[in-house]
């Protein structure tokens, strides 16, 4: 009973001890610390810029062990010897009580950037043990930068010349600045000769002291490799290393373009500037450099590149330069050619060389079609690239037959006179390498010769007009394919000798035509075929016995 009774009265008290801190923490947060911090809203870089924190008890308890934590936004300068992050012991605030700090930095940033401060206070009120904090802040957003960052470029400059730029820099800042670095970000293809004054690095600078109306420049050095009318584009900042971070205070970019240089080069092939080739052809380069500009180009190398699967690189021929297997160039060096060793002002040089392009080479896939070869020629750092189509293949057959599987002929072998004998003839065309379009085939007819009727395939688009005797075969597309697409027409022709053919092998097709346009060149391209006489050197049944006409009777 003793022990109940104990416990009991240990919880009593227990119970009524956090009941009465739960009541003097519920006084208490009806209370009000009123914590406020004003600042600049738009200040300069470098100026200086003045925090003011107030604070106040509006409660009716004494505030005590206060402590006051300010902290100055990132990159700010602080008096020496003191931190970004300071904390003060307050003495006790009494109910009703107000009072200010103040705060001072120089901010530091680029224009539109955003700095924050922050400032808290802890407290614990009289005759409670728990603290408490109230907390604000200040965004500040900054404005324009009182220095000048300028990037003096020329508007096009010569692919590979050497040429300089200018970075001016100025302070306008009543605050002496020190420790600003120029950091210079080049595009892809420059290359970095000198700088005046000399630089921590080739990209970076490290500026002297300024103070305010003072300013430099910085001349840079160097050259830039492009394609003709290509933008490249510079990249200049300027700012400070603090805390181990570098502050960006201003920047700067503009843009170059790659002109066409001074120094020109062109090409022909067999005289003729934008030649097609041929299949089989042989190629005579020209290539001829002229100097359109004021400066002296002396002691240079023009080297030719080749490239392309038509090239038969084996036949390749010249007389001043030098092949290299390796790379398929050709090097043509200024001790062997004089206006490489010296070509002024207005001069003009040229190199030549001979290669052979191949009668045929490898399809390595469907869609391979489409062919070119291409020259590479570099001299002084200036490039140039010709690319040369060639054109596809119009293959195309023109055979006679008396026996074949398509049309059953009938009539005398040898021809007679006075009596019909019928043939067939078999067209065959093909695109190779090169996609072609509106193929036509055109024969003519001799007066002795006319059509049967019989066509293979029967829906064909084949026409005869009588009066001209033309035979006309509209063959339309062909598609040039790794495995060829043949196109073919058989159609039945019956000859009649007449009696002064007696004797003789007569022609029963003349010479055939066919054309087409290669999609690829727009060149149009052409094949003719021999004629066919009646000896049909296709057919071997027939020979030159069995096709001589033979008169009534048999007589030859």
């Amino acid at each position: 009973m003793r022990k109940l009774l104990i416990f009991l009265v240990g919880a009593i008290v227990v119970f009524s001890l956090l009941g009465l801190w739960y009541y003097q923490r519920n006084a208490y947060s009806k209370e009000v610390m009123k914590l406020e911090l004003l600042g600049p809203a738009n200040p300069k870089a470098f100026d200086e810029a003045e925090y003011t924190v107030k604070y106040k008890n509006n409660g009716n308890i004494t505030l005590e062990y206060v402590r006051l934590t300010f902290e100055y936004p990132d990159y700010t300068i602080v008096p020496e010897g003191e931190k970004l992050r300071k904390t003060e012991t307050v003495d006790d605030i009494y109910p009703g009580q107000e009072r200010t700090v103040s705060f001072k930095g120089r901010l530091v940033g680029a224009e539109n950037e955003t700095r924050e401060a922050k400032v808290s206070i802890s407290y614990r009120p009289k005759n409670i043990k728990a603290r408490y904090e109230s907390q604000t802040s200040h965004t500040a957003v900054m404005a324009a930068s009182p220095l000048t960052l300028e990037l003096d470029l020329p508007q096009r400059i010569d692919s590979g010349r050497t040429f300089s730029f200018w970075i001016n820099y100025f302070s306008n800042t009543d605050y002496p600045v020190d420790g600003l670095r120029v950091i210079m970000d080049y595009p892809a293809g420059f290359g970095f000769v000198q700088s005046k004054p000399a630089g921590l690095d080739k990209n970076e600078w490290q500026l002297d002291l300024l103070n305010k109306a003072e300013g430099g420049r910085i001349e840079v050095q160097g050259n830039l490799q492009g394609d003709v009318y290509e933008q490249k584009n510079f990249r200049i900042t300027l700012g400070l290393w603090l805390d181990g971070e570098f502050v960006l205070l201003k920047e700067a970019t503009r843009a170059l373009s790659i002109m066409r240089p001074s120094l020109y080069i062109s090409q022909t092939i067999n005289g003729v500037q934008g030649y097609i080739a041929n299949p089989g052809d042989m190629l005579h380069y020209e290539i001829f450099f002229r100097n359109a500009g004021q400066q002296v180009f002396e002691n240079m190398f023009l080297v030719v590149r080749l490239d392309g699967r038509p090239l038969d690189l084996n036949s390749v021929r010249t007389e001043d330069g030098s092949f290299k297997s390796g790379d398929n160039s050709i090097i043509f060096d200024w001790q062997n050619i004089p206006q490489l060793r010296y070509l002024g002002s207005g001069d003009e040089g040229k190199v030549d060389f001979w290669v052979k392009l191949k009668d045929e080479w490898p399809i390595l896939g469907a869609g391979d079609k489409n062919f070119s070869v291409k020259t590479v020629a570099f001299i002084s750092q200036i490039k140039e690239e010709f690319v040369t189509k060639v054109n596809g293949k119009l293959k195309f057959s023109q055979l006679a037959y008396f026996q074949n599987e398509i049309f059953a002929n009938m009539g005398p072998i040898p021809p007679e006179v006075g009596k019909e004998t019928t043939y067939t003839v078999i067209w065959r065309a093909q695109a190779a390498y090169n996609d072609l379009g509106g193929v036509k085939v055109k024969t003519i007819l001799p007066q002795s010769v006319k059509l049967t009727g019989k066509i293979f395939p029967e829906d064909a688009h084949l026409t005869f007009d009588s009066e001209s005797r033309e035979v006309v075969w509209e063959v339309g597309d062909i598609e040039a394919q790794q495995n060829p697409q043949e196109r073919s027409i058989a159609f039945q022709i019956a000859f009649t000798p007449t009696a002064d053919q007696q004797g003789t092998v007569p022609r029963i097709v003349g010479s055939s035509q066919a054309t087409a346009i290669d999609n690829w060149t727009q060149n149009t391209l052409q094949v003719n075929t021999l004629e066919i006489d009646t000896s049909l050197p296709d057919d071997n049944a027939v020979d030159m016995i069995g096709g001589t006409v033979i008169g009534p009777g048999g007589e030859i």
